[in-house]
């Protein structure tokens, strides 16, 4: 499964999505040795930017028109993160702005790496790619 809208920083680390639909969705992570700490385990970077995107894509999974945008996260690691990673990202609660998530992930053998819950507000779709982005207007001192 495509993700819905292209995200190049998405792209980047090699996210799947696997499934966005009733209020969950989960995303496959393959590491390279490019993700990895000093300590040869997926960076802390990594795994809390594919928490934010798998709760995102629950947020956006029952209203897949709008935007997700972050508004706060917690993350908690319980153990390194190595190898093969599954996220996955369910919908707590929902209101007519907001979206209180919460996220998983976990390795190969199914031991829980790290949990995040996080608040999502829902915002109209916007124009993306080449010249969508308007300059700031600049206001003179003089």
């Amino acid at each position: 499964m495509d993700f819905s809208v292209r995200i190049p920083f998405v792209e980047l680390l090699g996210f799947k999505l696997l499934r966005m639909d009733s209020g969950e969705a989960e995303i496959a992570f393959h590491p390279s040795g490019d993700h990895l700490n000093s300590f040869d385990v997926v960076h802390g970077g990594a795994s809390m930017t594919l928490l934010d995107v798998v709760m995102a894509h629950a947020a956006r999974s029952v209203q897949q028109d709008q935007g997700a945008i972050t508004i706060e996260m917690k993350t908690s690691f319980m153990r390194a993160a190595k190898g093969p990673l599954l996220a996955s990202g369910r919908i707590l609660h929902r209101t007519a702005t907001l979206v209180f998530t919460e996220g998983n992930i976990s390795d190969a053998t199914g031991k829980l790496c790290a949990h995040a819950t996080g608040t999502f507000k829902l915002v109209p779709r916007l124009p993306t790619g080449p010249g969508s982005i308007q300059p700031l207007n600049r206001i003179s001192t003089d």
